[in-house]
């Protein structure tokens, strides 16, 4: 139980060093929880259980999609917009290349 009632969790890979039945435990009550959760995790049942969105920040850019994560891995819009991206990032790094020449 928590001391107050949060409207935002942040929480940075939850699931490390907790046994089956803590994540188990953290996973219920986190889809009990009625406010925002921002997750950074590595743990794939715990981001398809408990999030409705995802929102992927990389140095190529950000994706934000509404959708579970299974959804976002498979989701061909999103692989359409990484690919965009490589693209984009590509040719700045071969003008960057260039004027550095």
């Amino acid at each position: 139980a928590l001391v107050c009632d949060p409207d935002v969790l942040l929480l940075d890979e939850p699931t490390n060093h907790l046994d089956l039945e803590s994540i188990t435990a953290l996973n219920n009550s986190l889809m009990n929880f009625k406010g925002n959760i921002l997750i950074s995790s590595h743990d794939h049942e715990l981001l398809q259980t408990v999030c409705n969105r995802v929102i992927e920040i990389t140095p190529k850019g950000i994706i934000d999609r509404e959708m579970t994560y299974d959804e976002y891995l498979e989701d061909k819009k999103v692989k359409e917009l990484k690919g965009e991206m490589d693209k984009l990032t590509n040719v700045a790094g071969d003008v960057n290349t260039s004027l550095s020449n």
